[in-house]
């Protein structure tokens, strides 16, 4: 007999090879209804798997969060199915699992489009409706070849012989169509649902290699409820308004052009929006008590080598080789550069944590397909910084640098955040036991984090190869989540560089390197705040706050008196004195977001008075001219200045 644990802790004897669907009937009939899978020792596996050894079970329904990618790798063997019923002689490739959905790669001489998506998913209905078991059958290496080599599937006999010597071949089949299929899946295809939907097609080599045949892949999704499948299609909709790259030209702030892939061309706007992001970064930094420094853009290849880039990061760095034969590289990261400031000179106990900060241009080379506006370049500006200190001030260190950035994600409306503790990867460099001292300590930190009720997590094997880090994820105002500060635990560097300190005791120490950046990469922290709040800054952060508008020339004059009373407080602001009418002014300076429009005529300039229109309403609030720019002064204050001003 076997030995069954069940989640709250019984234990059950049950005859060795019964099924998880046996246990379930057993219990009752209504559980076996609604489990579609279940897990063994915390494995997802098919309900009708049968249970060899003693093990522990539990089953999952429908609702499950852990069904979620049954419900996709499902969809993804029904859409091959009505794909291969409406178009007999196409040929059906892979179809995994993918955030937020699935796809399907298909071979045919004639590409799928967006208009072949409703007969598909008619067909998928009929198919889910028929509510066909799924069945697992086992077959051989030879058997499976033929019979895919007999249906014209040549792409599935290339799999096949991809599958390692002595792994067995499974094969899936709902009704009367078959897939060759790792698995798991739920147990009918009426599981599934009607809460998917095709999104879109692409072209795709085989195996990802141009010299392969050209297939067609299908973008799908799918989703426990049609609610959430709902709720989804309207989170992609507004991130299309939202989209940074639409916004950037919309409001004038930058472009990308061909001669520069994955490079920014700021215009005046944009470097305004930027600048501010640094100067508001820096004074936070400086009360936190970092010095600013600066480090050279291009480095020989030396210094890399001695860090680990050379060996480990190579593919991602962009080298080049002078007249005499030396090779340097463009700087991907900043710490090399500072551990040799912090060699500079004799350094003492008494002077750590030494903590360097640098806005630092770094240079990575990104594939052409992966990258995306602001959101994924090749040269970025990190907000990076290195604290060098002993082992017994990791915790404090690494506290501090937790509640600065909470405070900072919250002085940009950010609010719920996750920090996820990314553990060692299978390339790194350095002693295990300096991992596991680093991990040791921000396992700590995490723990502490979790009982002050933050949110937190484990990202096994994401470290950096010079050490394990948490990362920082916050969730923007319509649900997508962004990775944007580390912090970095490193026994590595500085022994690598011979950085030391001397200790209280009189002896030559190594310090700790702490890595930390809390915007990450700026422009990608620029592109998520346009996205975050769809270009409506808050008027702190806009790029241009004001703009002073006349409804005629005769208020020309006062315009530009109002124009240097904004200036003189310190406000950003612009006047459009165009002879346009001034519905056409307010539609062109809504478009491009600005947030105040402070429109005059001529009986505004007699009395001294304004009328101030706020982006997104259409009323007006008239004011006199002193009124309102206090008023603007005030609300234009950074929140961190404005804490030190109480």
């Amino acid at each position: 007999m076997i030995h069954v644990t069940f989640p709250d802790g019984a234990v059950r004897e049950f005859a060795p090879g019964t099924t998880g669907l046996d246990i379930a009937k057993g219990i009752s009939p209504s559980l076996a209804k609604r489990t579609v899978a279940m897990t063994l020792d915390g494995v997802l596996s098919d309900l009708s798997d049968p249970i060899a050894k003693d093990a522990k079970i539990e089953f999952v329904n429908r609702d499950d969060s852990r069904a979620l990618e049954l419900i996709r790798h499902d969809c993804a063997h029904v859409l091959a199915e009505a794909v291969q019923t409406l178009w007999p002689g196409t040929q059906v490739t892979i179809g995994p699992v993918i955030e937020n959905g699935f796809y399907y790669d298909f071979f045919r001489s004639e590409p799928f489009t967006p208009d072949d998506f409703a007969a598909i998913e008619a067909e998928m209905r009929k198919i889910i409706a028929r509510d066909a078991p799924f069945t697992k059958e086992s077959w051989s290496r030879e058997e499976t070849k033929r019979v895919f080599r007999e249906k014209g599937e040549l792409f599935k006999v290339e799999l096949v012989d991809a599958i390692p010597e002595g792994q067995d071949i499974k094969i899936y089949r709902q009704g009367d169509w078959f897939d060759l299929c790792r698995g798991p899946h739920m147990t009918s295809t009426g599981k599934i649902g009607d809460a998917f939907k095709l999104m879109k097609v692409a072209g795709a080599y085989w195996r990802g290699d141009s010299n392969n045949p050209m297939l067609t892949r299908i973008y799908a999704t799918a989703f426990a409820k049609k609610e959430d499948l709902d709720a989804y299609l309207h989170q992609l909709e507004e991130a299309e308004k939202r989209d940074h790259r639409r916004l950037g030209r919309e409001m004038d702030l930058f472009h990308f052009q061909e001669e520069g892939p994955g490079t920014v061309f700021w215009h005046p706007k944009g470097w305004t929006l930027f600048q501010t992001l640094i100067g508001y970064m820096r004074r936070r930094q400086q009360e936190a008590g970092y010095i600013e420094v600066n480090t050279p853009q291009v480095l020989d290849r030396a210094l890399w080598e001695t860090s680990g880039h050379w060996q480990t990061y190579r593919e991602n760095m962009f080298v080049t080789q002078t007249e005499d034969d030396r090779v340097f590289s463009l700087k991907p990261m900043n710490c090399p550069g500072h551990v040799q400031i912090f060699k500079h000179g004799l350094k003492s106990y008494r002077d750590l944590p030494t903590k360097i900060a640098e806005f630092g241009i770094v240079h990575r080379y990104e594939p052409s397909g992966a990258l995306h506006g602001l959101m994924r370049v090749r040269a970025f500006t990190q907000d990076d910084a290195h604290i060098f200190c002993s082992e017994e001030q990791i915790m404090d260190e690494a506290m501090q640098i937790n509640d600065l950035i909470m405070s900072i994600y919250k002085d940009f409306g950010f609010e719920d955040v996750i920090v996820k503790l990314s553990t060692r990867p299978e390339k790194r460099v350095g002693a295990d036991e300096a991992w596991d001292k680093a991990e040791a300590a921000l396992g700590r930190v995490l723990d502490t984090l979790a009982a002050r009720g933050m949110k937190t997590g484990i990202n096994p094997g994401e470290g950096a190869f010079y050490g394990p880090k948490l990362e920082y994820t916050l969730r923007d105002t319509i649900g997508r989540e962004w990775q944007c500060g580390t912090t970095q635990v490193d026994f590595n560097l500085p022994s690598r560089f011979g950085a030391t300190y001397i200790g209280a005791d009189g002896e030559k120490k190594t310090p700790v390197m702490v890595h930390r950046a809390m915007f990450g990469s700026l422009e990608r922290f620029t592109g998520i705040l346009i996205e975050h709040f769809a270009g409506h800054f808050p008027l702190w952060l806009s790029p241009l706050q004001a703009v002073v508008c006349t409804i005629t020339s005769d208020a020309d004059d006062y315009a530009l008196d109002v124009l240097a009373q904004l200036r003189k407080v310190g406000l950003r602001a612009e006047a459009d004195l165009r002879n346009e009418k001034i519905t056409y002014k307010v539609r062109e300076h809504s478009l491009a977001k600005v947030p105040v429009l402070i429109v005059v005529g001529r009986k505004e300039a007699a009395e001294r008075t304004v009328s101030v229109r706020r982006l997104g309403s259409p009323d007006q609030t008239g004011m006199t001219l002193d009124a309102c720019v206090t008023s603007l002064a005030d609300e234009a204050i950074a929140p961190d200045v404005r804490r030190a001003q109480a």
